[in-house]
């Protein structure tokens, strides 16, 4: 039993020295075994840069129609949808009491011109009648006493009257001149009033006026006409709707005249310039590519959700106006094109520090080489600084790519 167990001692140290030699045996060659990474040239390519993003189709013209007076929707004979001509009659509204209200006014119209002109004519003819009646008669009266005065003034000369009578007629002509004084003084009182009420007669009836104007307007409003042709995209009320002065009736437009406002987000707008080419997709017909073009630059950033961006006004061929109103639609804006330049993949492209840098081989090494880049494509990057076509460049895959690393080059075609 010691025996065996002095055994297993000089062995152990054996049984080690062993398992050293054969695990440097496998490791020690291993440093220097290539690693296979596929690679790939930069080629001579036609490259486009687009930037994408989303935005809405909106009429270039659009009319929206709105109500004139507050009431209830008679008739609609027409659908969302329908393409009209101008005159066309779209909606009719209940106009019965605005039109009650019409031949009230006209009959206060005609109140208030009958009651100017009576006052322009100094007022009430009876009234006016009666004055000149009473001053005709009071100046007959001061002529009379006035010549029986100089009668009795002789008489009283030659003591043929006293001296009483004359100081009655005296009295007498005073009452008279004093009834004179009153009629005028009431007379002219009268024309002024007569002014004040012509001049109020005339504000009514120019008020008048305006109402009748305002009311032949509404009811005249009633047939709600098409102001152009077009088409009717928005239809939101129905028939026994009660609307309100103001109310959104329909929306007309020509929809073969629509743009689409691109929402581009704030990094993007530098790039963008008036004439680009814009491509415009919708989901529900994703085979159809409507062409575009940039038309109108933002002035301002808005807040949309959690993004700040830059509304763009892209004009759109929609002949057959298959765009619709509100249509949340995609978009992409060609903002540079070149011909004939140095691309490479993109997958062969690594950043570092704001730097962008690709893996070279040379000798059968990894060789960290920094290059300068220009446009890109969603797989590409035009190079303009940095390596040649004849340059062989990894690119990633199953192994950690590293400065020096010993690899076997496949190259994909």
């Amino acid at each position: 039993m010691v025996l065996s167990l002095r055994k297993a001692i000089w062995l152990l140290p054996l049984i080690a020295g062993i398992a050293v030699l054969v695990f440097l045996a496998a490791a020690g060659p291993g440093r220097d075994r290539p690693v296979t990474v596929s690679v790939t040239r930069a080629t001579r390519q036609n490259l486009s840069s687009w930037t994408t993003s989303n935005g809405k189709v909106e009429p270039v013209e659009p009319h929206v129609i709105q109500a004139q007076l507050t009431t209830f929707i008679e008739k609609i004979p027409v659908r969302e949808g329908q393409t009209v001509k101008a005159g066309d009659t779209l909606l009719t509204l209940d106009a019965r009491e605005s039109q009650s209200e019409l031949v009230h006014m006209k009959e206060q119209l005609v109140a208030a011109e009958n009651e100017r002109q009576l006052a322009l004519n100094g007022g009430s003819p009876d009234e006016i009648a009666q004055l000149e009646n009473d001053l005709a008669k009071t100046n007959s009266e001061i002529g009379r006493l006035r010549r029986e005065a100089e009668s009795l003034e002789r008489l009283v000369a030659q003591q043929a009257a006293t001296r009483q009578e004359l100081d009655q007629n005296r009295m007498a002509l005073e009452k008279a001149a004093a009834d004179k004084r009153l009629i005028e003084e009431k007379k002219r009182g009268m024309i002024g009033r007569s002014k004040v009420q012509a001049e109020r007669a005339a504000l009514r009836a120019e008020e008048a006026w305006n109402s009748i104007r305002s009311l032949e307007q509404k009811v005249k409003s009633a047939r709600v006409a098409a102001p152009v042709n077009g088409t009717i995209f928005s239809l939101p009320v129905r028939p026994g709707t009660f609307v309100h002065t103001g109310d959104v009736l329909a929306e007309l437009a020509d929809l073969t005249r629509v743009r689409v406002r691109a929402f581009i987000d704030e990094p993007e707008l530098g790039s963008l310039e008036q004439g680009q080419t814009v491509e415009i997709t919708w989901d529900a017909l994703p085979n159809r590519v409507w062409m575009a073009h940039v038309e109108q630059l933002p002035k301002t950033i808005v807040a949309r959700g959690s993004r700040n961006v830059g509304e763009v006004l892209c004009s759109v061929n929609n002949d057959e106006s298959e765009l619709l109103p509100n249509t949340n639609v995609n978009v992409r804006i060609r903002i540079a094109d070149r011909q004939n330049v140095l691309a490479i993949p993109r997958a062969a492209v690594r950043s570092e520090d704001n730097r962008r840098y690709v893996f070279v081989i040379e000798a059968d090494r990894l060789r960290k080489q920094e290059i300068h880049v220009g446009i890109s494509s969603p797989a590409t990057y035009e190079v303009l600084e940095g390596i040649t076509e004849n340059d062989l460049t990894a690119l990633p895959g199953n192994a950690d790519l590293h400065q020096g690393l010993l690899v076997r080059a496949i190259e994909q075609k």
